[in-house]
């Protein structure tokens, strides 16, 4: 049997694994699916069609798979999926998706959540992410792998922080931040690249050259968005073994329906 509190309360429908920890006062209702290893604190409501995997380690007062905050909703079986091996700290809030997006909300694997997070319907969350104290995510959002943000920050609905990015401490995120970056601050600034995130996931020499070129290309040649992403483009031929990450940039820059902050 799982080791469930016997004060918890979890629905007879609900699908635990046996290796699943429910700490005390908790509730999970009948639509719920949790993953071997994960551990529940106390209380805790996760409700909604929600699916948590292998791993995870959700501490005490956090509210997952609640209806989302959009007068839109008129009680669809949309979802909420958490993947395996995250860390989700006290107080924070994830709602399931609508059908007006993907009908899902969905959080990768590995990712570091710290108190207070919010996390609002159909937000599509990567891998390795770490978010600080009250980030706030309206929907839509999109965040890619080994992103951090900082704490205090609000990105508005249907912003897209791309991979490997940071944003520093209480920015308002209203425009998309570009892979690699460095943004902080209001109204929003890009800084530099993001060069110690870089190092420490092991970035060889010549990728963070292109990378630095990228962010030249952009911010320092006077060049429109367009004629930088071609001058981008032109740059894997040059430095091949930057060719992913040129392509991220690339992909990133010619599906920005925002505008990008510059």
């Amino acid at each position: 049997m799982s080791a469930i509190h016997p004060t918890a309360i979890v629905d007879p429908a609900a699908e635990l694994d046996t290796s699943v920890t429910v700490g005390p006062y908790s509730v999970i209702g009948p639509h719920v699916r949790i993953g071997a290893g994960t551990t529940v604190g106390p209380h805790c409501v996760i409700e909604g069609h929600t699916t948590i995997g292998r791993d995870n380690q959700i501490f005490q007062f956090n509210s997952l798979g609640a209806v989302p905050q959009d007068k839109k909703y008129a009680g669809e079986p949309t979802e909420l999926v958490i993947g395996d091996r995250n860390t989700i700290r006290e107080f924070c809030t994830f709602n399931v998706g609508t059908v007006q997006d993907a009908g899902a909300t969905r959080l990768g694997n590995d990712n570091w959540i710290m108190a207070y997070v919010h996390i609002a319907h159909d937000c599509q969350l990567g891998n390795q992410i770490t978010m600080a104290n009250n980030t706030t995510l309206a929907g839509h959002v999109h965040v890619g792998d080994w992103a951090t943000i900082g704490g205090l920050t609000g990105v508005l609905q249907r912003m897209r922080i791309g991979a490997h990015a940071m944003v520093g401490f209480a920015s308002h995120i209203n425009k998309d931040v570009p892979p690699f970056m460095v943004v902080d601050g209001n109204p929003l600034t890009v800084r530099a690249v993001n060069l110690v995130g870089l190092r420490r996931r092991d970035f060889s020499a010549e990728r963070i050259a292109a990378i630095r070129e990228m962010h030249k290309l952009i911010y320092r040649q006077g060049q429109t968005l367009e004629e930088s992403r071609a001058s981008i483009q032109a740059l894997t031929g040059q430095m091949p073994e930057a060719a992913a990450d040129i392509a991220l940039m690339v992909d990133f820059l010619a599906t920005s329906a925002n505008g990008i902050a510059r």
